[in-house]
């Protein structure tokens, strides 16, 4: 069985109210909402008496005595390699925050139309009615068997950290949280093809990273995996340092292997001279701090719907300007990366996803530039035909390298 985007509504839909309801007289959003954006349809036929008796008793018997002989074999007669849960409790949803499990649906269905979409991977959206740590975790696991991975979505942090890496502990399949490593790899990518539109190479790059949060926290690991000269990470109260008291123990891990130039103070004075200054906190910077960086910056201002630094303001001063949105050039989409990492991890049935997967991820992400590279151009579109399929190819790859793989 399989998700699938469904493009029209049926009469019974539209009417079951007797009517069409107020909010699709004005709001497209609502019209093309209304029945949800998803359905389950079948792979097989069942026509006649035969079909129904493979298809379900008594075929499906031998099917499953085979399965409970020799497990792995769950993987060649059901769908499970080919899905995944996508798993949120509401509390961090996009730019709403906490709204609770059954608000988060329509997010959920989206990024599972998306899976389909771009990756050719089914989803299944799972909106679970509890935010205590330890009862997600029990209850995703319990899910697990049904599925080839876990795409942990809008979760709020620090929680998000210790639910990833518990049900990684727990489980065979790959947990990927993808408000984290997706922007992180999407991050990757853009900035590799920044630095090589400007001859610069990532170890020459100082950046400053505004939100300490769950995506601070990914983009500041993998660009010091990928090789950057140096990368501080700003929250509320400025940059997170080792001499600072008040900070929790995700951002103490975080002052550990961050901040190597020994910054403290405003996220304005860390921007002093920088080079890159990515986005992901919500704030605003002013013009004052992004003329202080360093000539030729990168600013990277992710935040949706309001960037840290508007475009127009940005151009002023950087070579480079991303936004998170897609009415500006150089769009970072998590939509660039997810599918493909999980198509690539579920093709290998790797265990996991590591470091070395998704930063594989961000370099074929940056590959599908090629000579196009430009100032407006340093991230493909979602819409590029090329994104998924170089993604898959270099995880799944990367997955082998690293024995993940388990085909």
């Amino acid at each position: 069985m399989a998700a699938e985007i469904v493009n029209s509504r049926s009469a019974s839909n539209a009417d079951q109210d007797g009517g069409a309801e107020p909010h699709d007289s004005f709001d497209p959003a609502f019209a093309l909402h209304r029945g949800g954006k998803m359905a389950v349809q079948a792979t097989v036929p069942v026509r006649d008496k035969d079909d129904l008796s493979l298809a379900y008793t008594p075929g499906v018997a031998r099917v499953c005595t085979a399965i409970a002989e020799q497990p792995e074999l769950v993987h060649d007669y059901t769908w499970k390699s080919s899905v995944v849960a996508v798993v949120t409790d509401g509390t961090a949803v996009l730019g709403l925050g906490d709204i609770g499990p059954e608000a988060s649906l329509p997010v959920m269905e989206g990024k599972a139309i998306l899976f389909k979409q771009f990756g050719g991977v089914d989803a299944v959206p799972i909106a679970l009615d509890c935010t205590d740590v330890d009862e997600i975790i029990d209850t995703v696991a319990r899910l697990a068997p049904s599925f080839g991975g876990v795409n942990l979505e809008d979760i709020s942090a620090p929680r998000c950290f210790e639910i990833e890496r518990r049900l990684q502990e727990r489980l065979d399949i790959p947990v990927f949280h993808d408000d984290q490593h997706g922007t992180a790899v999407v991050t990757l990518a853009a900035l590799r093809n920044a630095a090589r539109l400007t001859g610069k190479g990532l170890g020459d790059l100082r950046a400053v990273i505004s939100g300490a949060g769950a995506a601070g926290f990914a983009i500041a690991k993998m660009l010091i995996e990928a090789g950057i000269g140096d990368v501080a990470v700003a929250d509320r109260k400025g940059v997170v340092s080792r001499e600072r008291e008040d900070l929790t123990p995700v951002k103490r891990e975080l002052a550990e292997f961050t901040n190597k130039a020994g910054l403290s103070g405003s996220l304005e004075h860390a921007l002093e001279g920088a080079d890159v200054f990515i986005g992901v906190s919500g704030g605003t910077v002013s013009e004052e701090a992004v003329a202080s960086m360093a000539e030729g910056a990168f600013v990277f201002a992710m935040a949706n719907p309001n960037p840290e630094v508007h475009p127009d303001v940005a151009h002023k001063y950087a070579s480079v300007v991303a936004t998170g949105r897609s009415d500006f050039p150089n769009q970072i989409n998590n939509v660039l990366a997810f599918p493909g990492i999980f198509a690539g991890a579920l093709q290998v049935r790797a265990s996991r996803i590591t470091e070395g997967m998704k930063i594989a991820a961000a370099e074929a992400l940056a590959g599908v530039v090629g000579d196009d590279l430009a100032a407006d151009y340093v991230i493909p579109s979602p819409f590029d035909e090329r994104v998924a399929p170089a993604v898959t190819a270099a995880v799944a790859a990367a997955a082998r390298a690293e024995g993940v793989a388990r085909r």
